[in-house]
């Protein structure tokens, strides 16, 4: 194909090409871009970036590719596709700090991490992008004891808008650092990731299922656990799943508890295994690694529409009790909801751009289907949320099918990003992501 850009060292995709259909596309949602950009170095990234500014096509970054509402594609613009910087390096191994290429994804960074025998608190899923995730968080089965993905980031290198490679930490570009940790990918295209991992062992971890009939009874009384179990746990609780039933799906929580020791591991997890009736229990001593999942690809055709939010203290047991009853109802959404608090809490909520650091809980809903069902249960999901809306706060970014960041964001953060967006890229030219709009 003809060169389109000039000195690229990467691949450049076209509609031409027979690989131009799956290079176009996300996970979740299909695109029609001008051009699919694949660097394999920074230099490739700046050009990629030049090229996009200089051409006026809009522009999208993809790393893992799982954005919910398919930031990693467009029509007619150019896509850059990190996966050809994925490199995975212990630089410091007395202080376990890692560094990650761009386009890495969780399940290579694990892999790659356990014969050090360390590991990073991340998301859950192998194929997710280690950049998608950590600039807008990162929840997952360490999250109680290790915090947010971002939690663990030390520096970034990151391309600008101008197409220059800088470098962020607490000491160098502080406010651009504090603005990574939390702002997505409005700033520019981190290149590298420098994290501290920490040392693992092989885990507890497994689902323990009850009666749909006792989520009511259930899920207020995990909840009021959590808020007491040693931060070595996490937990997810999750039902009305329409591939188990529905409606009559059992209530599955999920544990990790993050040791090999046994007896520690029985004295933290037996108080939810008697919050009820416990239909089955397979939770087993696991490598880290292996914890994370594949990621699901929907069928042609399937939608998945979902959205998220933040439930603090005080609102637990009446959020609670209106999801359980939700999730009872025929054409319910999936509803799956995950303790927060632990170490996530005892960061300052003004550290990072990631402002949602007192909440409790985080729930998702997530309706999956063609798009007649989707429409057809819309009513039900807007009187879902509306009747939440008193009880709720702010949204989780990584869960969310639209692209307002009214939620996301509080006003004082969003203040903030704008300020620090008008320095990186005061033409919007990252904004196909969660857009902050600069100052």
């Amino acid at each position: 194909m003809t060169a389109v850009v000039e000195g690229f060292g990467g691949q450049i995709v076209g509609p031409q090409d027979p690989e131009y259909t799956a290079a176009s596309r996300t996970v979740l949602v299909a695109g029609s871009p001008a051009y699919v950009l694949r660097p394999v170095s920074v230099d490739d990234v700046q050009k990629a970036v030049r090229y996009a500014v200089d051409s006026g096509l809009p522009l999208a970054v993809r790393g893992g590719g799982h954005a919910f509402p398919g930031f990693g594609t467009n029509d007619g613009g150019v896509v850059i596709d990190l996966s050809g910087l994925a490199g995975i390096d212990v630089v410091d191994k007395d202080k376990h700090v890692v560094r990650i290429g761009g386009g890495a994804t969780w399940g290579q960074v694990a892999a790659a991490l356990a014969p050090h025998n360390l590991a990073i608190s991340s998301g859950d899923t192998k194929s997710v992008g280690v950049g998608g995730l950590t600039l807008s968080g990162g929840i997952g089965w360490k999250v109680r004891k290790y915090g947010l993905a971002l939690d663990s980031l030390v520096a970034v290198e990151l391309v600008t808008a101008a197409g220059e490679v800088v470098r962020a930490s607490a000491d160098e570009n502080a406010e651009l650092f504090w603005a990574v940790r939390g702002g997505g990918g409005n700033f520019g295209i981190v290149t590298a990731f420098e994290f501290a991992a920490h040392p693992t062992t092989d885990i507890h971890f497994g689902k323990l299922t009850f009666p749909a009939h006792e989520i009511a009874e259930v899920l207020p009384r995990w909840a009021e656990y959590l808020r007491t179990a040693p931060a070595e746990l996490t937990s997810i609780a999750a039902f009305a799943n329409p591939f188990l039933g529905g409606p009559e799906a059992p209530l599955e929580i999920q544990v990790a508890y993050d040791g090999d020791d046994p007896e520690l591991a029985t004295e933290a997890i037996d108080p939810i295994r008697d919050l009820g009736t416990l239909l089955t229990d397979d939770v087993a001593l696991t490598p880290y690694a292996e914890v994370l999942v594949d990621g699901a690809v929907p069928p042609p055709g399937i939608q998945l529409v979902t959205r998220s939010a933040f439930v603090d203290k005080d609102s637990v047991p009446e959020v609670l009790r209106i999801l359980a009853a939700a999730g009872t109802s025929q054409g319910a959404p999936i509803i799956a909801v995950r303790s927060l608090g632990g170490a996530v809490a005892q960061v300052a909520g003004d550290a990072t751009a990631y402002a949602h650091r007192q909440a409790e809980l985080m729930f998702i809903a997530t309706t999956v289907g063609p798009p007649p069902v989707i429409e057809a249960t819309r009513p039900a999901r807007e009187q879902l949320w509306e009747t939440l809306s008193p009880h709720v706060d702010g949204a989780y970014a990584n869960f969310l099918s639209d692209d307002d960041v009214t939620d996301v964001y509080p006003a004082a953060t969003y203040r903030r990003l704008a300020e620090i967006k008008r320095q990186y890229d005061s033409e919007n030219v990252f904004a196909g992501n969660h857009n902050v709009r600069p100052a």
